[in-house]
């Protein structure tokens, strides 16, 4: 497939989430309500704020998530040139779940607001901070450090939310768990602005990384014989990756294999070359959560699915499938 039938087809998919997304949803909203409700000054109050505040900016966070964690999993696939990396390797997840975690069982979650995201936030980057500085020795970033790093800053973290869940009540116990499977419920406009203003950048920024990560994809000694400056390469991505990654679970909670599955599969449908693999990633990405948010918030009726839940129902039959398909090369 030529790269403009690509995007274009990709785009499609995205406008389709789009549509599936202003229009389903458990209010059963007639079509010709939200079409009333989309335009100025139309359609009942109700209506438009279900449409307007709750069902659109709901569709721009599924994309843009999406996009991030595609985008971060495909950088860390080629950083440490293994098909089976994703986004939440460094802790980044742990991080943000053990901060946002400590705020429900405190009640600070009461408050509303970006609270609960910029405390989620924090504690992702606090884990990036971490493990980066146990992983630097000699000036120099040593990916299996960094690697088990993450393996144990993770397993800690995880342990502590553990205890604090253990010693909460029943409703801050729901609270956390919802939380940690990953929602795209109660998406403001606000969370959007700060969401948006952090992906684009960073994506552009990982795009223009693409010849870099080409070459570190063969191989460090490789990239530094072709002129690549590979610590401060390595650096930036691992930077770049990990904030894209931070920044969706403090908006969203955990959301797995969105990150593992579409890069990867972008990978073997059209190629590994980063500047092709990287925007691409970003659209397919967004274009397939959106799909999995509407099944998330309408499969199970009047309640909600998790939509980590919904990802990994999907994720993981298809990475099977693809993993089938190599006949296992991708292991």
């Amino acid at each position: 497939m030529k790269p403009g039938s690509r995007y274009a087809s990709l785009i499609l998919l995205i406008l389709l989430g789009l549509v599936l997304g202003l229009f389903i949803g458990p209010a059963g909203l007639s079509p010709d309500e939200v079409l009333r409700a989309l335009r100025p000054e139309g359609g009942n109050e109700v209506a438009r704020r279900i449409v307007l505040e709750l069902r659109l900016p709901r569709a721009v966070a599924a994309l843009f998530v999406g996009a991030s964690l595609a985008v971060s999993g495909a950088v860390f696939q080629a950083l440490l040139r293994n098909p089976l990396a994703e986004p939440y390797l460094l802790g980044v997840s742990s991080g943000a779940a053990l901060a946002a975690v400590g705020a429900i069982a405190l009640g600070l979650s009461r408050f509303g607001g970006l609270l609960l995201p910029v405390a989620a936030l924090a504690g992702a980057v606090s884990a990036i901070t971490i493990v980066f500085a146990v992983a630097r020795v000699s000036d120099q970033l040593d990916t299996r450090v960094l690697i088990l790093a993450g393996v144990v800053v993770s397993a800690f973290f995880g342990a502590c939310i553990t205890l604090i869940l253990t010693l909460s009540p029943a409703e801050t116990l729901r609270s956390a768990f919802f939380w940690t499977l990953g929602s795209l419920s109660g998406i403001s406009w606000r969370m959007n602005a700060v969401l948006v203003a952090w992906s684009i950048p960073a994506t552009v920024a990982a795009w223009g990384l693409g010849r870099h990560l080409d070459a570190l994809a063969l191989g460090e000694e490789t990239a530094a014989g072709i002129g690549t400056d590979v610590e401060r390469i390595k650096r930036m991505a691992f930077l770049l990756a990990s904030l894209l990654a931070a920044v969706t679970v403090s908006v969203a909670g955990v959301i797995g294999f969105v990150g593992l599955v579409v890069p990867h599969a972008v990978r073997m449908l059209w190629g590994s070359a980063h500047r092709q693999l990287i925007p691409t990633s970003f659209l397919a990405g967004g274009g397939a959560l959106m799909l999995m948010d509407v099944a998330a918030r309408s499969a199970g009726g009047p309640v909600e699915i998790p939509i980590g839940v919904v990802t990994a129902f999907f994720g993981v039959p298809f990475f099977l499938v693809l993993l089938r398909r190599r006949g296992g090369d991708a292991a």
